[in-house]
């Protein structure tokens, strides 16, 4: 059996249960990383080139836990700040 790709910390059930502002600042985070990634690559300073591709497949991820969110397929986590109005 292969193991995912990915970050352990982003794996489908963690990102589950974060809000989606949550999700948001997760993205911002890892496309950043990414940018800084590709950065190295081009300068050849990159030295695990694996790191890429599982940062492309956490944004991946994080993209498909908030579209399903927007279509109604996974059900929205309201925040407790939220949920105390």
């Amino acid at each position: 059996m292969r193991m995912a790709i990915g970050s352990k910390d982003l794996a489908v059930e963690k990102l589950e249960g974060q809000t989606n502002e949550a999700l948001v600042e997760e993205l911002k985070k890892a496309k950043e990383e990414l940018f800084n990634l590709r950065f190295q690559s081009a300068t050849g300073q990159l030295e695990n080139h694996g790191r890429l591709k599982s940062v492309k497949r956490d944004i991946a991820r994080i993209y498909t836990v908030l579209r399903e969110r927007e279509l109604g397929i996974r059900e929205d986590v309201v925040s407790p700040a939220e949920d105390a109005k």
